[in-house]
């Protein structure tokens, strides 16, 4: 399970050797198995049955199965690292980075005792309030993809089972158990499926299936999309496991899922749909007893694939239900130097989006005055106020809901800001009060740079906050934000903004005020926050931070918002009607211009790109000549388990070479994008992401870039068919700094 060099992400790891040995010591050891055991194998123990969040109880010499949130930490265990959230290692569009954030977190599961981590989060930020999206890598499926790969290679190099969730269209936390996702099969495959076929191919050991309805029915017990697509198509060897009570019969067996998680039917219940009625179905000929085989055999397969088998696993030393209980709580810390890491991930994650006259980065400011709650640390208590952080009192670092974790610590931005200050011999001073706009006011009179600090919130919608029920209630900044800019900008020429948010806001009412000198984008940084801000503030690190999403200039103008309405008692409509036009692909297509663009993000440099060229790469094994001659021709390739994972669709098929060069005169890291220009028969949006890297260069210095593209990325789904194809017609593509920034153009020699 060794994953390919992060350097080179052309290579296309295979682990179907590693899969066909853990599947080959799995179906041995389920052999020695009653029924009662292999049934015991796939159904949880209950709600708080265990240490962890999720457990699945011992049968023989397994030891059973430790399950614990979440996408930026090991949930409810002291000692470990809150690390930036997911939508932040998007933000860095730096492959290495998503991969040592990987390792790292891996690493703190594995030290912690547990098996799976519940990460990552892959869904699609389809709605711009949606309560996840900063779980997730963006609204992107290629962005997205990357993010994922990268994750689940770093945590199952570190010995952890990845669980790539939530499978599939769960876009939003409104009426989530009580509505369906209706979504066209060819967007489906593109855009919501697509994150985790590339999950599929990192190796991913687990699949959690997702509250709502895909079209009608339950994603738990939807065999389109569990057997048929994931299954079938993605060739996926891994097991499904539902999110928490997210079963909804014991048929679901038949249709796909493999294990019941936590178990019971409703949280104590002690009632299960597999356990003793998975057991029934099988004696009285419902459910054959093979597809009990094969559950328990999935299941066990991810183990041996992770060496978790090996007596030097770590057994589970912290209770996610009683961490106070000293008995099973050992309090082991594994945060190791993980801090440095968070720290040059919440820096490389931080988008410059506005930067007038040099007000950035600073020097050594004679005063300077930090205004807005966000800035400084909580008021009453420190940073886990809230449980599962659902609130926030100071500086935002993390949205809430089962995908957060506690901070061992938190630095804010006024710890870190004052810190520089005494350096620098800078007079520093403080103002907290959101609502006292006089006051704010007053603060900034006279001071060389006044910083106003605003954050939006959101997250899992079991919690609300100020009436947000999990999704948020509109896109304008929390506690009075737009009022405190505008407040002080009236009296200070030298306003800078610092936003900390888990998606985008609507900045019209400051962003062209005269004296907002700079705005940044610093959105959910973990425990390093305000030393990473600090970083970039300051020009330590240039930022090479771009948007994952786009900022809008009116709500409106994004193609789907958030489905209200509906009950406990009716299931909600949700119809994915733009189809395969989210975020800046509707932009594009309908002209609409955006504040702020996907892939936009400034430096305190510039780069210059020059001398474009196109080839196609010889080779590819023999065995594969003919179906890559087929798609040549536009033919579709056969159905096959595993044929939208197939290694000859996905090795490079096309090479893009062109020369960066920095310009400027500090040291930068740019990241250049290729976007795809499809034929307009193939029905495709005007440009899609298909292809990116991070650059570092010296002022002058110039380099030769590359990046690959496959016949993946350069297929669409054909319905008909049920494959990938390639349309006719002519394909160009634009290389550039941003979805609307391009700077080269060329054509795909096919």
């Amino acid at each position: 399970m060794s994953p390919p060099p992060v350097e080179n992400p052309e290579i296309v790891p295979d682990f179907a050797q590693a899969w066909a040995y853990a599947h080959k010591k799995a179906k041995a050891k389920v052999a020695t198995f009653t029924l009662e055991q292999k049934v015991n194998i796939s159904t949880g123990v209950g709600w708080e049955g265990g240490l962890c969040v999720g457990n699945t109880p011992p049968v023989g010499d397994f030891p059973g199965l430790c399950l614990e949130d979440s996408p930026l930490g090991v949930r409810f265990a002291d000692f470990a690292t809150a690390f930036p959230a997911p939508i932040n290692a998007a933000s860095t569009w730096k492959r290495s980075l998503l991969r040592a954030r990987g390792v790292a977190m891996g690493e703190e599961h594995v030290g912690k005792g547990v098996n799976i981590a519940l990460g990552p989060m892959m869904n699609m930020g389809r709605v711009a309030q949606g309560g996840r999206n900063w779980e997730g890598f963006g609204a992107d499926p290629f962005l997205s993809g990357v993010g994922a790969y990268e994750t689940i290679l770093g945590l199952q190099s570190a010995g952890v089972q990845a669980c790539a969730k939530h499978f599939v269209d769960n876009e939003q936390e409104n009426q989530r158990t009580q509505s369906s996702s209706n979504v066209d099969d060819r967007t489906q495959h593109e855009i919501y499926v697509a994150p985790f076929l590339r999950s599929v191919m990192a190796g991913v050991a687990a699949v959690m299936c997702s509250y709502n309805l895909v079209n009608g029915v339950y994603a738990c017990q939807n065999n389109n999309t569990l057997n048929g697509i994931l299954k079938d198509e993605l060739g996926f060897q891994g097991f499904v496991m539902s999110d928490w009570s997210a079963q909804h019969s014991t048929i679901s067996a038949m249709t796909g899922l493999d294990m019941s998680m936590p178990g019971d039917i409703t949280f104590n219940s002690g009632t299960s749909y597999f356990g003793a009625n998975l057991t029934a179905y099988v004696r009285n000929g419902t459910i054959p007893e093979a597809r009990v085989d094969d559950m328990a055999t999935r299941i066990l397969a991810s183990w041996y694939l992770l060496g978790q088998d090996s007596p030097e696993y770590p057994k589970t030393n912290f209770n996610a239900f009683h961490p106070r209980d000293e008995a099973t709580n050992e309090h082991v810390d594994v945060q190791g130097d993980h801090g440095k890491l968070v720290r040059e991930i919440g820096a490389a994650s931080t988008v410059l989006l506005k930067n007038v006259n040099g007000a950035l980065p600073l020097n050594k400011p004679r005063t300077l005055v930090a205004i807005g709650s966000d800035a400084g640390p909580g008021h009453i208590a420190g940073p886990n106020e809230f449980g599962d952080q659902g609130g926030v009192d100071g500086i935002l670092a993390m949205g809430w809901g089962s995908g957060t974790a506690w901070f061992t610590y938190l630095i804010s931005p006024y710890e870190a800001l004052q810190a520089r200050a005494r350096k620098d011999h800078t007079s520093f001073s403080w103002y907290f009060d959101d609502s006292n706009l006089v006051a704010a006011a007053d603060a900034a009179v006279q001071k060389e740079v006044a910083i106003v600090f605003l954050q939006s919130d959101s997250g899992e919608g079991y919690i609300t906050v100020d009436g947000n029920v999990g999704d948020r209630k509109n896109l304008t900044a929390w506690h009075n934000g737009d009022a405190l800019v505008e407040a002080v900008a009236a009296t200070n020429n030298n306003t800078i903004v610092v936003v900390h948010s888990v998606g985008p806001i609507i900045v019209e009412p400051w962003v062209d005020h005269p004296n907002v000198t700079a705005v940044v984008w610093a959105g959910l940084g973990g425990t390093e926050t305000g030393n990473a801000l600090v970083d970039v503030l300051y020009g330590n690190v240039n930022p090479s931070g771009r948007l994952p999403y786009t900022i809008a200039k009116s709500p409106s103008d994004y193609p789907a918002q958030l489905a209200t309405g509906g009950s406990d008692n009716e299931i909600l409509s949700i119809t994915y009607a733009e189809g395969l036009f989210i975020d800046y692909r509707y932009f594009d297509a309908k002209n609409i211009a955006p504040r702020y663009e996907f892939g936009f993000g400034l430096s305190y440099t510039t780069f210059q790109y020059s001398d474009l060229s196109i080839s196609a790469i010889q080779g590819g094994e023999d065995q594969d000549r003919q179906l890559e001659a087929n798609w040549a021709a536009g033919w579709p390739s056969p159905k096959v388990v595993g044929s939208s994972t197939a290694l000859w669709l996905h090795r490079p098929a096309f090479s893009v070479s062109f020369t960066l060069q920095n310009t400027g005169s500090v040291v930068g890291t740019e990241i250049p994008q290729v976007y795809l220009h499809f034929p307009v028969r193939a029905g495709e949006p005007p440009s899609v992401l298909r292809g990116f890297t991070d650059v570092e260069l010296q002022p002058g210095e110039s380099q030769v870039v590359t990046i690959a593209l496959s016949r993946y990325d350069l297929s669409i789904w054909d319905v008909v068919s049920e494959s990938w194809i390639r349309p006719s017609g002519t394909y160009s593509l634009s290389v550039g700094a941003s979805s609307r920034d391009f700077r080269l153009k060329g054509t795909i020699p096919l």
